[in-house]
């Protein structure tokens, strides 16, 4: 479906919206605007990663945005997690090709281009960037939320097998958007106007290391979660192993005691002795009570 956002006639450059086109349509407008084959292959594919491409007579990006709306829980591929854009930049025209609906583009429609605050294609192009890299940030205090549960969880709490699957999902999730973020920085740092440093772009680079910096500690903040998670693990089994090396130091020796009289051999003076029974019962307790002793000495205990 196309919509055209701007017109050059009205805002002094033309703003066309195709949102899932098909062939024809798509076809019409690249013979009008001489899209090259290849960039239109790419723009077509709904799980390319950003790039920012650039011929004399326009540009060609692709930039990703996190999708909200349509991620599950489990979701930890590019694909799954967000929805890809595709932008033919020229000098009076901005096309824009994408598969899912994206409210920004509407809304930069509405108050940025109709306002009179985007006066020309690459300032488009520039709320466009700042729309994606902002998408990121919900989900990235979400993020940073549920590593917070688990953190109380992995110390304070009994560990469990689906805490460990949904730390996985969180991991997975966070190194996606962060690949996402590092492919987009070329993006980012093209976008300046030829021969001068813009405040716009400025701004976008800004809002990109902010973005950056909250994944990359959310990366580390995961990976060290999960040390500390194998490592809470290790000493539980630990002090469960040492708690029955413990019942097995003491109950060996009354094993030991116990097989020699269970032998029942004839010539054995405590089968007939009247205090035999007693005397094997306190010889037992005896040996528990020096074994004891003896842990308690060495802080065993």
């Amino acid at each position: 479906m196309r919509k055209d956002l701007a017109e050059k006639e009205q805002h002094g450059f033309t703003w066309i919206d195709l949102s899932s086109p098909d062939d024809p349509e798509f076809g019409a407008i690249a013979q009008t605007y001489e899209l090259h084959k290849a960039w239109m292959k790419d723009a077509l594919q709904a799980d390319h990663l950003p790039k920012f491409e650039k011929q004399k007579q326009y540009s060609f990006v692709i930039i990703r945005h996190f999708d909200g709306e349509h991620a599950s829980s489990q979701a930890d591929t590019v694909k799954e997690l967000t929805n890809k854009v595709a932008i033919f930049l020229g000098e009076d025209y901005i096309i824009t090709l994408h598969y899912n609906g994206w409210t920004a583009l509407d809304d930069i429609a509405e108050h940025a281009v109709k306002d009179g605050d985007c006066t020309a294609p690459l300032q488009v192009l520039i709320e466009i960037v700042r729309a994606a890299l902002n998408s990121f940030e919900a989900p990235g205090m979400k993020l940073n939320h549920s590593i917070d549960l688990y953190e109380e969880q992995v110390f304070l709490k009994n560990r469990k097998g689906p805490m460990l699957k949904g730390l996985y999902y969180i991991k997975r999730k966070v190194d996606v958007i962060r690949h996402l973020l590092l492919l987009s920085k070329d993006v980012i740092e093209r976008l300046d106007p030829p021969g001068r440093d813009d405040m716009h772009t400025r701004d976008l680079r800004d809002l990109y290391v902010k973005q950056q910096s909250l994944y990359d500690l959310l990366s580390e903040n995961t990976n060290h979660l999960l040390a500390i998670y194998f490592n809470v693990s290790s000493q539980k089994t630990n002090e469960t192993i040492r708690i029955l090396t413990i019942f097995s130091v003491f109950f060996l020796p009354l094993t030991f005691i116990a097989g020699v009289y269970g032998m029942n051999f004839e010539f054995m003076p405590e089968l007939r002795w009247v205090f035999g029974y007693p005397g094997v019962m306190l010889l037992m307790a005896a040996v528990t009570v020096i074994i004891y002793l003896w842990f308690k000495r060495n802080k065993w205990l």
